[in-house]
This record gives C-alpha cells, sequence and structure tokens, in this order.
C-alpha cells in the first residue's frame, strides 16, 4: 500500500508560524519594511527548496519489506561517484535552485562576505538535504538518491549566487537597494 505525504500538510503550517512568530514577538529591533520583504521571500524559497527536494513522500507499506541489512540498504541509495554519473539537466537545475540562497546569504548575515563561506553554507545546506533525503529513504522509501553531484552543484549554485549580488552591489543604484533590504 502507497500513502502519499504532500508538502501543504507541513510546509503551509510552518508557513504560517513563521509569519506569526515574525509579526507578534516582540523583538528589540523592528525590521525595515524592506527587510520584512527579505525575510518572508528567503522562508518562501526555503519552503519551495524543501518541496522540490523532499515532497511528495510516499510512504510504503506492507508486503515487500527487505531482508538486506541497513548499511546494504544504505549503500545501494547513495551515488558515490562524482561527475562521471552526472545527469546535466539535473545538475544545471540544482545549481540554479542554490543560486537564490547565495543571494540571500550576505543580506542576512554581516559576516558572510566572501565566496569561499557562502560555498560553506551552500555545501552544508545541501550535505543536509541529502543526508535528510538518505534518513528518509531508508526509513520511509520514499523514492529519493542521495547523490554527490547534487552536493557539488548546490555548493556552485550558492557561490555563484554570492558572486551576482557581490557583483551588482558594485553599482551604485543596487548597492543603495541593497542597504536599504540588508538585516545587517
Amino acid at each position: 500500500m502507497l500513502i502519499t505525504i504532500n508538502s501543504w500538510y507541513i510546509l503551509l503550517p510552518v508557513f504560517c508560524i513563521f509569519l506569526l512568530s515574525l509579526f507578534s514577538v516582540r523583538r528589540k529591533k523592528i525590521f525595515t519594511t524592506g527587510q520584512y520583504f527579505v525575510l518572508i521571500t528567503f522562508s518562501i524559497y526555503l519552503l519551495a527548496v524543501l518541496k522540490l527536494t523532499f515532497f511528495p513522500i510516499e510512504i510504503y507499506t506492507g508486503g515487500n519489506q527487505s531482508a538486506q541489512p541497513i548499511w546494504k540498504v544504505i549503500i545501494q541509495e547513495i551515488q558515490f561517484i562524482p561527475l562521471l554519473t552526472i545527469d546535466i539537466p539535473t545538475f544545471i537545475l540544482n545549481v540554479i535552485m542554490l543560486i537564490p540562497f547565495g543571494v540571500y546569504l550576505p543580506l542576512l548575515n554581516r559576516e558572510l562576505d566572501s565566496s569561499k563561506k557562502a560555498a560553506k553554507y551552500g555545501f552544508l545546506l545541501s550535505l543536509s538535504i541529502e543526508v535528510l533525503q538518505l534518513i528518509i529513504e531508508v526509513t520511509l522509501g520514499s523514492g529519493r538518491i542521495t547523490d554527490i553531484n547534487d552536493i557539488i552543484a548546490n555548493t556552485i549554485g550558492a557561490t555563484v549566487g554570492f558572486l551576482i549580488l557581490k557583483n551588482l552591489g558594485k553599482i551604485k543604484i543596487f548597492k543603495v537597494m541593497l542597504s536599504k533590504l540588508s538585516l545587517v
């Protein structure tokens, strides 16, 4: 039997809780309209990434339980070989998926001032996604494969996004606009 968990059952309540906490909790610092815009669009972006990478979650129940040891199941669900097993369209889509993440990073964190740091955060986000996909696959049988190429592509995407924002920040009109949007 197959049970499907759609994204709206989880992501919509999470977004509502985020909005309630953003607007109802008294904060020491009041955000400007531009800063609220950055926070809300960043949360929508993260929810979209979660939807793309995890949902729908399909749970297979009943009959065909594997008699293999768990370590064998895990090994079968990981694509270890980088670049040789690359699927070009998927790789490009993974790069594109994390470009906005790289753009948001310097707006949210003052200390993020180099492409190396952006790559580190992109790598950590991507690694977290891949590990959670593996855990969901092993425990629920969701059909997701953990792929080293996704981590490489996502890291590149975050770095490209950071570089785009930094280069736009050199143009006077964008520099003024980014200073109004930045939370730092």
